[in-house]
């Protein structure tokens, strides 16, 4: 029997029933928001075909993916329903027709209409679905969701390509009090739902309405006229989605295993061998109310330590100690004693390793190794 305690260090942990939890969570929110409304659930963190059927109780249904190469592997693995949801490259448009081609129903999206006309002219005949990016928050890419000339310049080169309309209010990573969030989860909706309005108006057929953002969706009580929903860390959680205040502590079901190789109570500190490589050089808690430095310390059994975070990263070596200013003190330790660290940002952190330690329940004992893939 494997477990914690035996495991090589560093390793990737993955609480299965917590995971299972956070799911249900999400889909039980969505459907109080919209019934009806389809989860399209985004597995750029996951990258593991187990997590994949856990999301669908073994099935198979509709995925977002950010590379090619994840709607390559789970496309293989029968998840063929598939939403490239990241600005298409036109050197990647003969690979996209390829993937089609093979059965695998893929979906690419564009806000530019040079790029809309390549689409066009690499269908020929065989339409790629195609949605244009519309921004609802000012937080990355897309075009504006009131400028309906705009949108239709990009529809009208895609012609019978154009599928819909997608967003994904990355704004909402900024904030953490509940009624803006709830705010910015209606404002997403009713931003995309409109862009759409838009087209129809002008003429496009639209049947995809496709929104999403972990924080909105946990927030969400209003979606209509939203067709599906997109959202990624709510299976793990993270650090991030705690500050921002939708993933309480005892929901983050993914953490790094990581062995005490040295102990200096005089410093206050004491040295693990998890380093950046291990955690990630991820701050996202920096700029929040809580800093987390590089990750929270628990024990074994998943139970934070008072106020002992990861102070500094090196590649192979991470400093644990109490949160400057917490006035807290740093736990005796041994050398070789195991800690866990809660990540700040579940996706950085689980791009480091190559598989997931599989526990339930909260038990030591190791029932899988679920393998992860990576590359684009």
């Amino acid at each position: 029997m494997r477990t914690l305690t035996s495991a090589r260090t560093p390793a990737l942990v993955l609480d299965r029933d917590k995971a299972a939890r956070n799911m249900a969570r999400m889909r039980d929110r969505l459907a109080i928001a919209a019934p009806g409304l389809r989860l399209r659930p985004h597995l750029k963190t996951a990258k593991s075909i187990p997590v994949a059927e856990m999301l669908f109780a073994g099935g198979r249904g509709p995925i977002t993916v950010s590379t090619l190469r994840e709607a390559e592997v789970f496309g293989e693995a029968g998840f063929t329903d598939v939403l490239y949801a990241v600005g298409l490259d036109p050197s990647k448009i003969g690979r996209v027709a390829a993937l089609r081609r093979r059965g695998i129903d893929l979906k690419v999206i564009t806000d530019n209409p040079e790029v809309a006309g390549a689409i066009s002219a690499a269908a020929a005949g065989s339409p790629i679905p195609t949605l244009i990016e519309i921004d609802v928050d000012g937080h990355r890419a897309g075009l504006p969701w009131a400028n309906g000339a705009a949108m239709a310049a990009v529809a009208a080169a895609l012609g019978s390509n154009l599928a819909g309309v997608m967003t994904h209010a990355g704004g909402s990573y900024a904030l953490s009090e509940p009624d803006r969030l709830a705010r910015a989860s209606l404002d997403e909706a009713r931003r995309a739902v409109h862009a759409a309005d838009l087209l129809r108006q002008a003429g496009f057929s639209v049947k995809i309405v496709s929104i999403g953002s972990t924080p909105t969706g946990l927030s969400a009580s209003d979606l209509t006229g939203v067709s599906e929903f997109r959202a990624g860390v709510f299976m793990f959680g993270d650090l991030v989605m705690h500050g921002i205040g939708v993933c309480p502590l005892d929901h983050i079901a993914l953490s790094v295993l990581a062995s005490v190789t040295g102990f200096y109570p005089e410093r206050g500190r004491a040295i693990i061998d998890a380093g950046w490589m291990a955690l990630s050089r991820d701050r996202g808690t920096a700029e929040q109310a809580v800093d987390q430095g590089y990750g929270l310390v628990c024990d074994l059994d998943g139970r934070p330590l008072d106020d002992v975070v990861v102070i500094a990263a090196n590649q192979e070596h991470g400093t644990i100690a109490p949160r400057p200013g917490s006035g807290a003190a740093l736990p005796p330790l041994r050398v070789g004693d195991r800690v866990r660290v809660l990540p700040n940002h579940a996706c950085a952190t689980a791009a480091q390793h190559g598989s997931y330690e599989v526990i339930e329940g909260g038990s030591a004992e190791i029932v899988a190794r679920w393998e992860r893939f990576h590359g684009w």
